[in-house]
């Protein structure tokens, strides 16, 4: 937040102005779902931003559709925050409010402002208007004051059915602005509240109660996307007419889009419920819940978000910019120990059969306060199939019988003399000799190693583990949400591939969330939150180790 944003400046300017004493903002989900990367630019720049001046931020969740509400996600959205590194000011619920807010539906019918209508949800509709033409008036605007106090009481009281009638303000049929057109402020709604169980069967539309629960709160600026814009002139009415002493106001902006990412609610919920995925905690998912499964760290995302900056405009970013900072962040503090995720053996010929060495290795080279750790060494090991060819090609610089020395890492020099076959010609193992004075990877003369060199692990000790291997959930840059057919045909069906019988060294026997390693030459990976255990190892590979985003450009 040391950068300038629109937002920031605006804060500056009326702090020193004296407009507002201090900064207070918050975050208010709606408890219908998990949070995914979209609710974390939201989350990162409330808390940020008022951080940044001394302020605080409340957390409120908007729960005034309990239809679709459940604890589960209150839970949810909770333990999300909590894991970005954010502490909220207070955590209240909208439901606290529905008093208050009650009390200020009847002041605005008792200033004329307010009516029940009986039209139903088609009616409505039809006579809303569109946006080349006006709406038409309810032919209930003009119900007496008495009238409509009676009858929102009665609502209140549960004497009418779900639609049969609702709460609508008295603003202006003819606006250009379609949401000044009589909205509809209060519903019936015959469900139980996961918070106040049956005391209500009416609830408050979003676009009545959010403007009065910030001002309730005491909310100096109400941060939210650019697709509320419209609904700000209806925002700051009710602010107006609804005799509240405190003056939020609202500030839009541009929405964040990565590249081969789906963010919508509603398609996320159809993936789940048709187990196309996992579940919302799959690693393939945006959520935040998937995204802490794969292994990225709250530090990658806060720098993420932080880096996009702030617009009203809409933008769109390439994922690999966000794998580019999870990168950043896991290389100066994961350990790295040797994996083999295809694995084939090699047996020292010339090594003694009843040996083992213990070399001392650096748990990461590019922090010296990470220590070091033990890996044992003996005659047979497992290596990458890929580092074995019976047949050379030009320029393969790895082992192959009568080939070149190659240096096992951190070990011996070691050369292919041959190796051995199944019944099918299926290669089973390596035959090579090592080099006795090389030990630490060096020859003892000085001679030039023209072979490349290979991690290993000691198959004496090594410990059986199964790797997963993610893509992007969609081959398409901008998934096409026209319908779930489109949809799922831009799903990418190679987003995952397991691999099992992988070999990892011992010191890898008791891994479990959250940690995070780099698997030499094959990325970072982390265990599995949900499925890995000890004597059953599950890894994820959070991000590859190439890098193709190059910041600045």
């Amino acid at each position: 937040m040391e950068n300038s944003n629109f937002i920031k400046t605006i804060m500056k300017n009326e702090l020193e102005q004296g407009i507002v004493k201090s900064i207070l903002t918050r975050f208010p989900p709606e408890p219908n779902a998990y949070l995914h990367i979209g609710h974390a630019r939201a989350i990162i720049t409330n808390f940020e931003l008022s951080k940044y001046f001394g302020g605080g931020t409340n957390l409120r969740f908007d729960d005034t559709n309990p239809s679709k509400e459940d604890t589960e996600y209150v839970e949810a959205i909770k333990k999300d925050i909590a894991w970005l590194g954010y502490t909220p000011r207070t955590i209240n619920y909208g439901s606290n409010y529905f008093d208050a807010t009650y009390e200020k539906a009847c002041l605005l019918i008792k200033k004329g402002k307010a009516f029940v209508c009986d039209l139903n949800q088609e009616q409505l509709s039809e006579y809303r208007g569109s946006i080349s033409e006006p709406g038409k008036e309810s032919p209930y605007r003009n119900r007496t004051i008495e009238e409509n106090l009676r009858l929102f009481e009665e609502m209140k009281e549960g004497k009418y059915g779900n639609g049969e009638k609702t709460l609508r303000a008295k603003i202006d049929m003819a606006s250009p602005n379609i949401n000044m057109r009589d909205p509809v402020i209060y519903r019936i709604m015959h469900v139980s509240h996961h918070q106040t169980k049956d005391k209500w069967c009416i609830y408050p539309m979003y676009d009545f109660a959010h403007p009065l629960q910030d001002a309730f709160e005491g909310i100096t600026h109400s941060l939210c996307s650019i697709e509320f814009e419209d609904h700000r002139p209806l925002y700051e009415w009710v602010i107006e007419n609804c005799e509240v002493e405190a003056k939020p106001r609202q500030i839009e902006w541009g929405r964040l889009g990565i590249t081969h990412m789906l963010m919508s609610k509603r398609y996320l919920k159809q993936l789940v419920d048709e187990h196309l995925v996992t579940g919302y905690d799959d690693p393939r998912m945006p959520t935040l819940v998937g995204l802490r499964r794969r292994g990225f760290t709250p530090n990658a995302i806060r720098e993420f978000i932080l880096s996009t900056g702030l617009s009203k405009i809409n933008s769109t970013v390439d994922y690999g910019m966000l794998e580019h900072f999870l990168r950043e962040d896991l290389k100066l503090t994961t350990v790295r120990p040797n994996v083999v995720v295809n694995p084939l053996k090699v047996v020292i010929t010339n090594y003694p059969e009843d040996k083992t060495e213990v070399f001392e290795v650096e748990n990461n080279p590019n922090d010296p306060n990470a220590g070091t750790r033990q890996v044992t060494f003996s005659r047979n090991l497992w290596i990458e199939a890929d580092d074995f060819l019976a047949q050379p090609i030009p320029k393969y610089k790895r082992l192959y019988p009568d080939g070149p020395e190659c240096r096992l890492k951190g070990a011996y020099l070691i050369k292919c003399t041959g190796y051995n076959t199944d019944e099918n010609g299926n290669i089973t193992e390596v035959l090579a000799t090592y080099d006795p004075e090389s030990r630490g990877g060096d020859p003892a003369d000085g001679r030039k190693v023209k072979g490349a060199t290979i991690h290993w692990v000691d198959a004496e000790t090594a410990v059986d583990a199964e790797v997963r291997l993610y893509e992007n959930l969609f081959n398409a840059v901008s998934p096409d949400t026209s319908s779930m057919e489109a949809l799922l045909g831009d799903m990418n069906p190679n987003s995952l591939e397991v691999l099992t019988g992988c070999k990892v060294e011992a010191s890898l026997a008791d891994a479990k969330a959250p940690a995070s390693y780099q698997f030499m030459r094959l990325g970072y990976f982390c265990p599995d939150s949900r499925d890995c255990a000890p004597g059953h190892l599950v890894f994820n590979r959070s991000v590859s180790l190439k890098d193709s985003f190059k910041p600045g450009k």
